[in-house]
């Protein structure tokens, strides 16, 4: 079957989904590992449903989480610079996950021969790029409270379609901790501070069931005004 890319504007799943050897297509269970740092590097994966954690362990065992990817994220993409093992480890963190496995060498060849295929690889990597810059950034200058306000920004994809929305993973309060380098006692006063001030609420509120408490360990369904921007940009 001819893997040339529809007609009109590109879509890397479309084409993916039209390629018949060297790829599968897998699902996967909260929680379940996609790959761990320290396994083979010898494929690069597309997040073809749902989202996914990637995580770091150091040597003496702590645990930071480096990224989370939600669909049409491409991840794994190291081996194509000749990456031996696997650096970090791909976790599920929705039900039915559904991850396009490419190996290497096919990866290389559909770069090579499909142009638009590659041209859409490579925007992804420098969006990616960028993201991880300002990550760096952040967490260089910015405080814990104006970290966590970015994350949740970012995750209600803010300023894309010009509205934001439902942060529909349940994400732990730990989770979060771990990615702006703060502790889970912080990430739920700074979380109830933004409730209070009217900036995120939880679908609770909306829907007259108990509000989340101060210790819940799951931030469950959230909606994320866009004035909690007033956080990041206030000095």
């Amino acid at each position: 079957m001819s893997t040339k890319p529809p007609p009109g504007p590109f879509d890397p799943e479309a084409f993916l989904t039209a390629i018949r050897t060297g790829k599968s297509v897998r699902e996967y269970r909260p929680k379940q590992a996609i790959f761990s740092q320290g396994d083979a590097a010898d494929a690069v994966f597309y997040l073809q449903r749902g989202k996914v954690k990637l995580t770091v362990v150091s040597h003496t065992g702590k645990e930071a989480v480096v990224a989370l990817l939600e669909l049409g994220s491409f991840v794994g993409e190291g081996c194509l610079a000749g990456q031996p093992l696997r650096m970090a480890t791909a976790t599920a963190m929705e039900e039915g996950a559904a991850v396009v496995r490419l190996e290497r060498k096919r990866m290389i060849l559909l770069l090579r021969a499909q142009p638009a295929f590659a041209q859409a690889f490579l925007v992804y990597l420098l969006s990616r790029n960028i993201r991880i810059e300002a990550d760096l950034v952040d967490q260089l200058f910015n405080s814990a409270e104006k970290r966590l306000a970015r994350i949740l920004l970012l995750m209600a994809r803010y300023g894309k379609e010009g509205k934001s929305e439902e942060v529909v993973a349940k994400i732990s309060q730990e989770t979060l901790a771990e990615m702006i380098g703060t502790t889970r006692s912080r990430v739920s006063y700074f979380m109830n501070r933004f409730r209070k001030l009217g900036f995120i609420e939880y679908a609770s509120q909306r829907t007259g069931a108990r509000p989340a408490s101060l210790g819940a360990p799951s931030l469950g369904r959230l909606k994320v005004h866009d004035s909690l921007l007033n956080i990041v940009l206030h000095d």
